[in-house]
């Protein structure tokens, strides 16, 4: 039997004060594991100049601070990191499952008949299926730290809206190709709307301001427009932790990963 392929890690230039590390080979899982499992190290390696790590779902941007560094200096060190981590297993994180009431259709969900009806289906079958399993949160987008979740198991992807909405309220529980997301602010917008939550995502007074991260899931759940009252202005917190990091065997948490690298790897950065 062949061993899977450990996905290659490319370094590029990414503008005047940033990097780009991308992901190549594998399969998508193993993909995202190992961007995340990069930025992770590179985020707590507390190196001088580095002042953003940002992870997709295969791909890293890696931002700093040209006063204090250069594209030289980082590309090395970042590439002798990368190069290290190439072959490692990383395993998922402790998955927190946040449970998300939503009003689906209506006024909170415009777009919920088209969704059926582009999936030859009705209404109470797409909220079904919307709500069916929990749904991985794989990085955090814009506006205001999306929850860029997979999608479920809809059969087709999505199209985008032909106009976009000049604003989408906050709270908005919208599909798009083979993903969900979650408006944590009002913004415009293309998704199509298919429900809204009460709840409140985003807390300007709380550092982090969102309490969810990459590997969490949301588990969604419908409740009529009558209960909207018992949930509005709450804020999104975990309900449970389930610590998927023994699904695979001998593979280190996420947070053992810095110990996993050299410090030779981080020489060069990790200065005055």
């Amino acid at each position: 039997m062949t061993a899977p392929e450990h996905p290659t890690l490319q370094v590029s230039d990414c503008g005047d004060a940033a990097i780009r590390v991308t992901a190549r080979g594998g399969d998508a899982e193993q993909r995202w594991r190992a961007v995340h499992h990069l930025a992770d190290v590179l985020t707590h390696a507390e190196i001088t100049g580095l002042y953003g790590v940002v992870p997709t779902y295969e791909s890293v941007l890696v931002e700093f601070d040209a006063v204090f560094t250069d594209h030289q200096v980082v590309t090395s060190v970042v590439s002798r990191v990368a190069e290290e981590l190439r072959h490692a297993d990383p395993a998922p994180p402790v998955a927190r499952t946040f449970r998300v009431p939503v009003v689906y259709g209506g006024i909170h969900g415009p777009d919920l008949d088209f969704v059926a009806e582009h999936l030859s289906t009705s209404a109470e079958a797409v909220v079904k299926q919307h709500t069916a399993h929990p749904l991985t949160i794989r990085c955090l987008g814009a506006p205001a730290g999306s929850p860029m979740m997979d999608g479920p198991a809809f059969g087709r992807p999505i199209p985008r809206l032909r106009t976009p909405r000049s604003k989408a309220p906050a709270g908005a529980v919208a599909v798009a190709g083979t993903q969900a997301v979650i408006a944590p602010a009002a913004s415009p917008g293309g998704w199509q709307i298919i429900g809204r939550t009460p709840l409140t995502l985003l807390d300007l007074n709380r550092d982090p301001f969102v309490r969810y991260r990459p590997g969490d899931v949301v588990a969604f759940f419908a409740i009529p427009e009558s209960r909207w009252a018992e949930f509005d202005g709450q804020g999104l917190e975990p309900d449970h932790a389930v610590d998927l990091r023994g699904a695979l065997a001998g593979s280190a948490p996420p947070s053992a990963g810095v110990g996993a690298v050299s410090d030779d790897s981080l020489e060069g950065l990790a200065h005055d």
